[in-house]
């Protein structure tokens, strides 16, 4: 889990909410049932995202306390753990296992050591609830700029999960409304409505197939590299350096147009 595979100082309570949507983008454990009031209230306290987006975030918070664990676990891992459309590897959605990944992923974990964090479990630096939790201890200034350089893959993972009616939509359209880039998402519909689905077994065959072939890294640091994504946050600080985006201030926050969830059906 996340949670745990970073090591790190307390977030500074102004971005305790990156905690939150961290926490709803995992694995559901009984811990995350029992932490779901907290959750509720920071989402609640939360003054740069608009009413009826909190509103959703919080009461899908309730659902999952509520809910049954077995079903919630097995509703995750129909949703993230078969086929790559909606891996929560960030870059996955870019370079798919190719070894462009490779540098980039490096960058990435040396930017977290440059702020002193250090990974404490085999957990893959891109993987996004743990980017989450590194992203909850930065200046609002380092957030709008890491949330920019992103901001294609946060809108095209809302997209897909929207398209699958899932409630996880709700984080990576949360993180695109800090930087008032919900917009973003509207681009990417007809790609996804036109997309093949991945997680037949047909597909699921063929990417082990792939898997295979390419199965050929000279040690085990290697082959993590390859399925952890990479160069391109290098290639994105280079293309979005002069876009200016930062988190919206509470006065900012919209009552912004958000995308369908199962409960309001």
């Amino acid at each position: 889990m996340a949670e745990a595979a970073l090591q790190m100082a307390q977030p500074e309570p102004g971005m305790r909410s990156l905690r939150v949507l961290a926490r709803l983008l995992d694995y559901p454990t009984p811990e995350h049932q029992a932490a779901a009031g907290e959750m509720i209230e920071v989402i609640g306290a939360e003054p740069r995202l608009g009413g009826e987006l909190k509103r959703r975030l919080m009461a899908w918070c309730q659902e999952m306390a509520d809910g049954d664990l077995l079903e919630l676990q097995a509703e995750y891992v129909a949703l993230f753990d078969k086929g790559r459309s909606t891996s929560l590897l960030l870059f996955e959605h870019v370079h798919g296992e190719s070894r462009d990944r490779g540098q980039a992923m490096v960058d990435l974990m040396n930017e977290y050591q440059a702020a002193g964090f250090e990974l404490d479990a085999r957990e893959l630096p891109d993987y996004l609830p743990l980017f989450l939790e590194y992203l909850s201890t930065c200046s609002e200034a380092e957030i709008g700029r890491w949330l920019g350089e992103i901001r294609h893959i946060l809108a095209l993972l809302t997209a897909r999960l929207e398209e699958r009616e899932a409630d996880q939509a709700l984080v990576p359209r949360a993180l695109l409304a800090l930087i008032g880039a919900e917009a973003d998402v509207e681009p990417h519909r007809p790609q996804v409505r036109d997309e093949a689905p991945d997680d037949t077994p047909e597909a699921l065959d063929a990417v082990w197939e792939e898997e295979a072939v390419r199965f050929s890294a000279e040690s085990d640091q290697d082959c993590a590299l390859q399925s952890a994504e990479g160069r391109r946050l290098a290639e994105r600080k280079n293309v979005t350096h002069s876009e200016a985006v930062r988190i919206m201030s509470p006065a900012e926050a919209p009552a912004p147009s958000v995308g369908r969830s199962p409960s309001d059906r």
